[in-house]
């Protein structure tokens, strides 16, 4: 057994830990289980636990179906109720290679170009959700906003519980607070290398559920879920680090405090914005919160302070090296966040080892301007749709190689059939419009 086997061992007996979830995602960023007790523990570090691959979404066909769920020992963590613990897990085929469909390898892949490279890329997502009264409709807890503090707040009560279960699993947070929808709130999680971070995204989400569940609330990270009110974002901070520790992103000599590689980075995830965009904001429903008025990034730009860009260098700590970073606001909480962090780092790398030049930072107000203007400044806008993210995506060579092959194309055809459903579909909106006087 490794040393790392052999302490989560240790960790089990000395807790009296009787079950143990081995936790993996499948294609969608869907979290997947199976329990073992206490005493399959040492077989299923050794071995592994095998389990039918044609039975999860995305993975395996019916003819080759059998697959292996490895734990990562690192990633011990007791959960906060009962004698439970979990661990994260990656999946392998039956001769013990890595499963091409597993999208923690995908990320894995993606860790491994930028090490290569000379880098480790640090996360720190933040990471926006809504308490609802029940399953079945977006009815609210308060009517508060953008840092209320409104007493009683029931929402408030049982975030702080999540919190506190959050930083008792090993995963830290940094702040957290009331957001501008009612019943709206966020958690942001403290920077982490990027792997850590998507087994952390993976867990808050978790938490956050089944904590409000515990309390008779229902908490989704579906990314608009009210009409005319702002939609839950994970504007996701990062950067990249030197193998030695030092901020790639930082240039104390720049009026910026941005490095070349930072500005690199960053034209990367504008030019291939457009493409990326599907994994980042994967759901129908994504497109409902990326439209203009509601703080939600449209147009492919970037700028210091300004939060109607997509890409904004925060300026808290102007001049310090390790809160160097840029804060990519596109993506949804909803995301499957391996996926999402691979291409995000294929992107941001590939502005870096091409040296794409940065574009000017956009300072002003980019809703506020004409369409004769931004075409003038060469504003790009992101997909109105998601059949038309995926148009773009299908066509990128960038996330065929962030992916691989299999999660490229099993992602592509199920989210040609998410569209084609919903779009066959009669809506609310269009019975209310139409019915009456067509």
């Amino acid at each position: 057994m490794s040393d790392g086997a052999e302490k989560v061992f240790e960790e089990v007996q000395k807790r009296g830990i009787k079950f143990v979830q081995l936790w993996f995602s499948d294609l969608l960023g869907n979290l997947k289980s199976v329990e073992i007790t206490a005493g399959e523990l040492e077989e299923a570090l050794e071995e592994g636990i095998g389990f039918d691959g044609s039975s999860i979404h995305g993975f395996a066909r019916i003819d080759e179906s059998d697959m292996l769920v490895r734990p990562d020992p690192a990633t011990f963590a007791v959960l906060p109720w009962g004698n439970v613990a979990r661990l994260i897990c990656d999946v392998h085929e039956p001769d013990g290679s890595p499963y091409k469909g597993d999208p923690r390898w995908a990320l894995k892949r993606a860790l491994e170009r930028a090490r290569e490279m000379g880098f480790v890329m640090y996360a720190g997502p933040e990471v926006e959700y809504f308490y609802f009264r029940s399953v079945g409709a977006p009815d609210t807890l308060d009517s508060g906003g953008y840092f209320d503090l409104i007493p009683p707040d029931e929402g408030s009560e049982i975030r702080r519980e999540t919190v506190l279960a959050l930083e008792a699993m090993g995963i830290p947070v940094e702040a957290t607070h009331h957001e501008v929808a009612p019943s709206q709130h966020e958690i942001d999680l403290r920077f982490a290398d990027a792997l850590t971070m998507a087994d952390s995204l993976m867990t808050t989400r978790y938490l956050v559920k089944e904590i409000a569940r515990r309390h008779g609330i229902h908490a989704t990270f579906m990314p608009k879920p009210i009409y005319g009110e702002n939609g839950s974002g994970m504007h996701t901070h990062q950067s990249l680090f030197h193998l030695d520790g030092r901020n790639a992103f930082f240039d104390p000599d720049d009026p910026m405090y941005l490095s070349p590689v930072a500005k690199g980075y960053i034209a990367g995830l504008m030019r291939h914005a457009r493409e990326i965009i599907g994994v980042c904001a994967q759901w129908v429903n994504s497109y409902k919160r990326l439209v203009p008025g509601y703080e939600a990034p449209v147009y492919i730009t970037w700028a210091r302070r300004n939060r109607s860009t997509m890409i904004r260098v925060p300026v808290y700590k102007p001049g310090k090296e390790k809160a160097t970073r840029i804060e990519f606001r596109a993506p949804d909480p909803a995301c499957n966040p391996y996926l999402a962090f691979a291409v995000m780092l294929h992107a941001g790398l590939e502005g870096v080892e091409r040296g794409y030049e940065l574009p000017p930072p956009v300072e002003r107000d980019v809703f506020a301007m004409g369409p004769e203007e931004r075409r003038d400044q060469g504003i790009a806008e992101l997909p109105g749709s998601l059949n038309e993210a995926i148009a773009e995506m299908e066509k990128s060579d960038l996330v065929k190689k962030a992916l691989g092959e299999h999660i490229f194309e099993k992602f592509i055809e199920n989210k040609r059939i998410e569209w084609d459903l919903y779009r066959a579909r009669v809506h609310r909106y269009e019975l209310d419009r139409y019915l009456s006087v067509l």
